[in-house]
């Protein structure tokens, strides 16, 4: 029986749990999870930052990739909020010079 068919028989019991499939058919990643958190370490800046702005409206965001950082940017931009992204250098990038930061 998979799954599905267990968790649409199952009654509503705690024998199941919420996701429908028991403990030994996936195990959780946390060790994964955890060694990435413990790359960036608390307390330790990123090295890119978004700052997005719409009336009285501030939004930001850190991020250590390129690629991630730009799209968010963009994605803020399209929507009309006025985006810069600082690097890890302190220089400010506005959304007409995002490429430049690919380009680094």
């Amino acid at each position: 029986m998979g799954a599905t068919e267990r968790c649409a028989l199952a009654d509503p019991a705690p024998a199941v749990p919420p996701n429908c499939h028991s403990p030994s058919e996936i195990r959780p990643k946390a060790a994964a999870n955890k060694r990435r958190m413990d790359q960036v370490g608390e307390g330790q800046a990123l090295a890119y930052k978004m700052i997005a702005e719409r009336e009285n409206e501030t939004v930001r965001i850190e991020r250590e990739s390129t690629f991630i950082i730009i799209a968010k940017a963009k994605v803020w931009a399209s929507e009309g909020w006025q985006v810069v992204i600082t690097d890890k250098d302190g220089k400010s990038y506005p959304p007409e010079e995002f490429d430049k930061l690919l380009a680094a």
